[in-house]
């Protein structure tokens, strides 16, 4: 399938992650629903909705959804920080969505896998094919740090302990772990919209995070902004 892409969604969870984008909007109209803030205007020349969804699933679904109900974007990107689950992942090091899936999803005592939403058609959401391949390349131009494209685990919780590391990483297959890109992601699947997802890792959800987040979220947010920067000029 071909998109286009006359209209793209921007969702951060906190402002750190979107105020890089905010400074560069141009030809700003505001408009207020459900208590988010939709900020419509051009960046890098592109018609874009640039809001703040507030943290975790139910806040980044309903902000989701208004995106697409409310304002008819042809696309939806996530940009922010998360923890790392790949060992080989640094702090502000790239994950890019292949796809995603809720890690706090667990119906096991009724016989589902962890992570399986009882009845559904999928539990896992896979990102648009044409988004990761425009942050792939928007990564490489800016040459700085280790970028990989993987599973981005998403639950209304925040991991500090390394074992729960180790297991979202050995049985879901995590990347990285935050709180919003599985709702976004369903969302999207269930409305038709192409999506992806792109986090700089913050800290490594390894009980270090009370030192390292505060000090590294500003720096990481600047990396997954130079990204969506590139991949906006591009599309």
């Amino acid at each position: 399938m071909v998109w286009v892409w006359n209209k793209i969604g921007l969702i951060g969870a906190m402002v750190e992650e979107i105020e890089r984008i905010e400074e560069r909007l141009e030809g700003e109209k505001v408009t207020e629903i459900a208590g988010i803030r939709f900020q419509e205007g051009a960046f890098c020349g592109k018609p874009v909705v640039l809001c703040k969804s507030g943290v975790g699933k139910v806040n980044a679904a309903v902000c989701t959804q208004l995106l697409i109900d409310r304002f008819a974007v042809d696309a939806v990107i996530f940009t922010g920080v998360a923890g790392a689950l790949d060992p080989r992942l640094d702090i502000g090091d790239i994950v890019i969505s292949t796809d995603c899936q809720q890690h706090d999803m667990d119906v096991t005592p009724l016989g589902f896998p962890r992570g399986t939403i009882p009845f559904a058609e999928t539990s896992v959401f896979p990102a648009d094919p044409a988004l990761i391949k425009l942050a792939a390349e928007a990564s490489v131009k800016l040459e700085e740090g280790r970028t990989v494209q993987g599973r981005v685990l998403s639950g209304d919780q925040f991991i500090a302990d390394r074992e729960t590391v180790k297991q979202l990483h050995e049985q879901l297959g995590g990347a990285c772990t935050e709180m919003e890109g599985a709702a976004v992601a369903q969302v999207c699947a269930m409305n038709g919209k192409p999506f992806v997802v792109i986090r700089s890792m913050s800290d490594k959800a390894d009980g270090s995070a009370h030192v390292n987040f505060a000090e590294f979220t500003v720096k990481a947010a600047d990396r997954s902004f130079r990204i969506v920067e590139h991949m906006v000029r591009a599309m």
